[in-house]
């Protein structure tokens, strides 16, 4: 059974990850605070920014970027979109 956690993004109880999606203090906060529906959805979006921007993620800059988004995202902040894109109707 999975463990279950508070997810900080979606506000509600929820199955968390099974591990910690990277070492240290911030791998640690996302096992704990996000739930594996809220990571699916991050990295959904992920694959978009990075394709939409063209980022390179063997660069540094490009990768804190990435980073300073995925916080951004988790806190329910503005967080950077894909340009044109409109996520699809649920009619």
């Amino acid at each position: 059974m999975s463990r279950m956690v508070f997810c900080r993004k979606l506000k509600q109880e929820l199955p968390g990850l099974a591990r910690a999606p990277f070492p240290g203090v911030k791998g640690e906060d996302i096992l704990q605070n996000i739930s594996q529906q809220a990571w699916d959805e991050w990295q959904a979006h992920q694959t978009m920014i990075i394709n939409e921007r063209h980022l390179n993620m063997m660069d540094a800059d490009d990768r804190k970027f990435v980073m300073q988004e995925m916080e951004k995202f988790f806190a329910g902040e503005d967080f950077a979109r894909a340009e044109g894109y409109v996520p699809p109707s649920d009619n």
